[in-house]
């Protein structure tokens, strides 16, 4: 059984930092890919950055240059450290983890940690 267990959420005032963690039960090195979403109420989630197995990253245009993910194979985590914090990464944040069984993909999710970014 997968589980993905998010932490390092918070309340951070506007130009601030949070490094968010992503621990999972199993090998990391079983998905293809692991990655953050967001999700702002009454908005849709989006992705915000992600990890193949590979080490190859992508992120979302509204944090490059501000948000790094990384993974530590070791210990079976995802991080995500996001500085210079703006209102509008207010939402909250779930790590996803991808295989592929037959050719499709299958997705796990963790349930989420907040982060507030106000003054």
């Amino acid at each position: 059984q997968v589980q993905l267990v998010e932490s390092g959420g918070g309340l951070v005032q506007p130009g601030g930092s949070l490094r968010l963690s992503c621990g999972a039960s199993v090998s990391i090195g079983i998905f293809v890919a692991m990655g953050w979403y967001r999700q702002a109420p009454g908005e849709q989630r989006e992705l915000v950055a992600a990890i193949s197995s590979g080490g190859s990253t992508n992120y979302a245009d509204s944090v490059k240059g501000r948000f790094t993910i990384s993974r530590d194979n070791a210990k079976n985590t995802v991080h995500l450290q996001m500085n210079s914090l703006k209102p509008e990464d207010t939402a909250t944040y779930y790590c996803n983890a991808r295989t592929i069984r037959l050719g499709n993909p299958m997705d796990y999710w963790g349930k989420g940690t907040l982060v507030t970014v106000s003054s």
